[in-house]
């Protein structure tokens, strides 16, 4: 075991960030266009033709964050490159949407997500505080689709996804995309000052993780049907389902924590600190392993464990709305679970050897495979996560 090093030097999370940019550094950049999507845990890529749009979308957040943030770093040409690639290949001509897959630069999967557009937006925005300004153009396309197709003014949410021209809306509504959507707007209300992002971030908030709670004991459940009803019965065959999996997963309680902390930053109010400290307990409650250590992936409504494998992004997401928690609330148990979930981290899913983080491990702490990164995985989370915690103030 590495002896660990002290998880309040805001040193020690530079050099995290610095050291997880690295592995993905000598592979990651295509220069027909965009970046690869798939590494071995030595950083090889193993699958060069497909692209992802949540990756494609989330490499150029993690450029962005690192150009603005470290003044020797400077990623913007590469930051212009995810961009294009955003506008010029997965965009269709034809609808405007983004398309979901790519196959050899062509489309496979037109399903135009939420999710995906929420990230499209995640991706302007930073890039526009990286002062790249052609990320205006992607925050304020992937702003008028969501605004047009899948906002539900009646509910205050945003629809789940549409088909290739939004003429059919699928019926399947989840929390997950209003999340994302959610960090989309906290993001664009930072790069542009404009206030209905941030109100119509306020009253996403209030939809979700009060209203929809409310239906679910005051934890947030993961599906739902046309009329925002809880559907217990979504994907109860495929826990494991990558995008929408069965159960309470207790990584979006605490990422929801933490971005309504943020959020509290911004326009605060006592309901958001109160909710992010309840989501954030009971969620540690149920899913943190006495045995093994880590936060197991899901609960069941019982709350018993119905996926007890550790995936690299939930300790993430959780160690950040711990700091963040911390620094609101100056309560001590906050920093002990900060140590807590960053010593485990540590230990078993941060890779000493290549860097980054192992995406899974089973729940005694045993990696399934030699691939670290497949589509979805860009460590955007894990120094996402490191950039809230110097950003909050706590270290």
């Amino acid at each position: 075991m590495n002896k660990h090093p002290d998880f309040y030097c805001r040193e020690f999370l530079e050099q995290h960030i610095r050291k997880t940019l690295q592995f993905y550094q000598p592979t990651v950049f295509d220069p027909a266009g965009g970046f690869y999507h798939f590494f071995r845990d030595d950083g090889s890529v193993y699958h060069e033709s497909t692209r992802h749009l949540v990756s494609s979308t989330r490499f150029v957040f993690n450029y962005a964050m690192a150009t603005r943030y470290f003044a020797d770093l400077d990623y913007s040409d590469w930051v212009r490159h995810g961009l294009a690639y955003l506008e010029t290949v997965h965009r269709q001509p034809a609808t405007g949407g983004y398309a979901w897959l790519l196959e050899n630069g062509k489309a496979t999967d037109t399903t135009n997500h939420c999710y995906g557009l929420a990230f499209v937006i995640v991706a302007g925005a930073t890039a526009l505080l990286a002062g790249v300004e052609e990320g205006r153009t992607s925050l304020d396309k992937a702003w008028q689709l969501l605004e047009r197709y899948y906002w539900d003014e009646t509910h205050g949410l945003y629809r789940d996804e549409t088909n290739a021209d939004f003429s059919v809306i699928s019926p399947y509504r989840g929390q997950n995309a209003n999340m994302h959507a959610f960090e989309a707007l906290l993001w664009a209300y930072e790069a542009t000052q404009e206030q209905h992002f941030l109100q119509r971030a306020v009253r996403l908030a209030d939809s979700v993780s009060n209203k929809l709670a409310g239906q679910a004991q005051g934890l947030i459940w993961e599906h739902y049907d046309a009329n925002w009803q809880i559907d217990w019965q979504y994907n109860l065959d495929n826990p494991k389902h990558l995008f929408r999996p069965w159960g309470f997963q207790p990584g979006h309680q605490t990422e929801w924590a933490k971005l309504l902390l943020i959020l509290h930053r911004h326009q605060p109010a006592a309901w958001q600190l109160n909710r992010a400290e309840a989501l954030f307990n009971q969620a540690l409650e149920r899913a943190w392993d006495q045995e093994y250590g880590g936060i197991c992936y899901g609960f069941a409504p019982d709350g018993s464990i119905c996926d007890g494998d550790k995936y690299f992004w939930v300790q993430a997401e959780s160690f950040a709305a711990a700091a963040l928690l911390a620094q609101a609330t100056n309560k001590p148990i906050y920093r002990a679970w900060y140590e807590r979930i960053w010593d485990y981290s540590w230990q078993y899913l941060i890779d000493h050897q290549y860097g980054a983080w192992f995406r899974i491990l089973t729940r005694d702490n045993q990696k399934y495979d030699e691939y670290k990164s497949p589509a979805g995985k860009t460590d955007y989370h894990t120094m996402g996560a490191c950039y809230e915690v110097l950003r909050s103030g706590l270290v």
